[in-house]
């Protein structure tokens, strides 16, 4: 049986083998929401290639006795697990399978060598008494066979992040039980991203869509040396009752290289909205469908992809049960997000500013 499962053939008995990240994407592909293409490669990759490489017993020994309040401990250990895993062979099977898929998206996106995220997406992550978010590694703008193939490598090693190991261990996970599957998908190259709530955050109304934007990437965001635009939308009429506009005079775009760049905004640009009220009902409209799919609030990640025509040009990355109100973790900053709100987007756009160290 192949390990790869394509968004659109995804179904709901599959999660257990797409973690949470791909079944997301499938359901959002199966409820005609505009997601950009790509696949799964399922759990049963990670076992096979696990099993084959007999890693079980090596992983068990240094996992014995770890002591999470021991930093050093984890560090050195962890970072041994992670060698060994983005080491390992992958199943002769399995890479042929891989690098199947990702032509045929090549030749279904009319690219050759297309570049696509690679991310991972743990058992674990999504589930209802833990967020694992960012705690595991996502890879960009990765282009050709042998770069997915050693992004995917590099995906299940960062199962063993210091991080997601510490966290697992206090939330009562069993490290031997977690798996990661690791989503494959065309990147998009945005004019302006953000993130959607399906509810007002600062106060939790329902009646309300929530959304951030900031031009580009959105890292001036994180970085917070811009604050983005944000807009209240009335969810039943879809009027934009609320509209904040900031001055964004940095913005960080992608140069010919697959890299980003940070740049200076001219004038006019910093203090225009980074989105038209065409956009803004667009992305309002998509949220509230995502949210009547899945039948709970959600937080949604969204992108203006530049390569696609106006009108049919709002993308979704990601939809999620949204967590911000019901967790009472949200912030009061006079109309815009605070920055830690635009992190998961950051990292599903675009290639990180900083190496990361594995």
């Amino acid at each position: 049986m192949s390990s790869v499962m394509w968004f659109e053939s995804y179904w709901h008995g599959m999660k257990p083998e797409v973690g949470g990240k791909g079944a997301s994407l499938g359901e959002m592909t199966g409820a005609g929401l505009p997601v950009p293409p790509g696949f799964v490669l399922t759990t049963q990759a990670f076992r096979v290639s696990k099993d084959a490489a007999q890693l079980d017993s090596q992983l068990t020994s240094l996992l014995n006795g770890l002591d999470t309040n021991d930093t050093a401990m984890v560090e050195e250990r962890c970072k041994e697990i992670r060698k060994a895993i983005a080491a390992m062979p992958m199943d002769s099977q399995v890479e042929q399978d891989l690098r199947n898929a990702y032509d045929e998206l090549c030749q279904t996106s009319s690219t050759e060598q297309v570049p696509v995220a690679v991310r991972s997406s743990a058992t674990s992550e999504d589930s209802p008494d833990a967020s694992f978010a960012g705690e595991h590694d996502t890879y960009l703008w990765i282009r050709g066979g042998d770069a997915v193939v050693d992004a995917v490598r590099r995906c299940w090693a960062s199962l063993f992040t210091d991080r997601a190991t510490c966290y697992r261990a206090e939330m009562g996970y069993e490290h031997e039980t977690v798996e990661m599957s690791v989503v494959i998908q065309k990147m998009v190259r945005p004019v302006s991203a953000g993130v959607a709530f399906t509810l007002n955050p600062t106060d939790g109304d329902r009646s309300q869509i929530c959304i951030d934007s900031s031009w580009g990437f959105g890292e001036a965001v994180v970085s917070g040396e811009v604050t983005p635009d944000n807009f209240l939308i009335d969810k039943v009429m879809f009027e934009i009752g609320k509209r904040n506009i900031s001055s964004k005079n940095h913005e960080f775009r992608l140069t010919d290289h697959d890299t980003v760049e940070k740049v200076e905004t001219d004038e006019e640009r910093a203090t225009s909205p980074s989105l038209t009220d065409a956009q803004i009902k667009a992305i309002a409209t998509l949220a509230k469908a995502a949210e009547k799919h899945y039948g709970c609030p959600q937080d949604i990640e969204w992108a203006v992809d530049a390569d696609l025509p106006e009108g049919g040009n709002v993308v979704l990355l990601q939809s999620r049960p949204e967590t911000v109100w019901s967790k009472q973790q949200r912030t009061s900053t006079g109309g815009g997000l605070n920055g830690d709100f635009m992190a998961s987007i950051v990292s599903t756009l675009m290639n990180p500013l900083h190496a990361q160290k594995h």
